[in-house]
């Protein structure tokens, strides 16, 4: 039996970062989606014995499988929470751990995975929260618990863990926190991001960033 898989649920390209819009086209959300993914899976792939992305979109499955993933076919009528049961239902009996992360977290290489991963061999239960009160990866035995990502996902995993005895551990990590959903996200990956295809790809972009004091930390515009 394997020690570790890794599950990325992925929604449809075509649906990707609405929040982002009209700051970037939908065009450049798939592309940036997809240069987002490829960091996630180059620094996930090192540490974890395969990495299967789950979706219901066609285009999502053959662009893993072109960058050599394991790919599985979300069910009908399904949603985050059943395609990842689907995904760990499917990973019992060959792996003793499964290690849960979203698509678009892609400063995860510049934190510590490995001690991350090693450290969840004697723990029950790992949790990385997230900004905002989500949930940005879980460690776990295969559908120990139902997740429960949405509204503050990471106060509900942790208390869905806690009711298993589980014993669940936070990994706080500014890097793994940092999900791209805003214009400022984008700008804290061109201050943080450096040698990730994602930064490369926002600057193709002329996303340019300035530190302000104010409101919003970032300022982000397009040159």
């Amino acid at each position: 039996m394997d020690e570790i898989y890794g599950i990325i649920p992925v929604s449809k390209f075509k649906d990707a970062k609405t929040r982002l819009s009209p700051f970037l086209s939908e065009e450049e959300r798939e592309e940036l989606l997809k240069v987002m993914l490829k960091d996630v899976t180059d620094s996930l792939r090192k540490h974890v014995d395969k990495i299967i992305i789950i979706s219901a979109d066609s285009d999502v499955l053959n662009y893993a499988k072109s960058i050599n993933l394991d790919t599985l076919v979300e069910n009908d009528n399904s949603n985050l929470n059943k395609a990842l049961k689907q995904a760990m239902d499917y990973c019992k009996g060959k792996t003793k751990k499964v290690i849960i992360i979203p698509s678009d977290v892609p400063l995860i290489g510049k934190t510590n995975i490995n001690l991350l991963i090693e450290s969840s061999k004697s723990l029950d239960f790992v949790i990385v929260p997230s900004k905002g009160g989500g949930t940005n990866a879980i460690i776990l035995k295969p559908s120990s618990i139902r997740t429960r990502f949405g509204e503050f996902s990471y106060k509900e995993h942790v208390n869905a863990a806690s009711r298993k005895k589980l014993n669940p551990q936070v990994h706080d990590s500014f890097f793994m926190a940092l999900d791209v959903n805003t214009p400022e996200d984008l700008g804290e990956i061109m201050v943080h991001g450096e040698n990730t295809n994602t930064r490369k790809y926002l600057k193709q972009l002329k996303i340019n960033v300035e530190s302000i004091h104010g409101h919003e930390r970032l300022k982000v515009t397009r040159g």
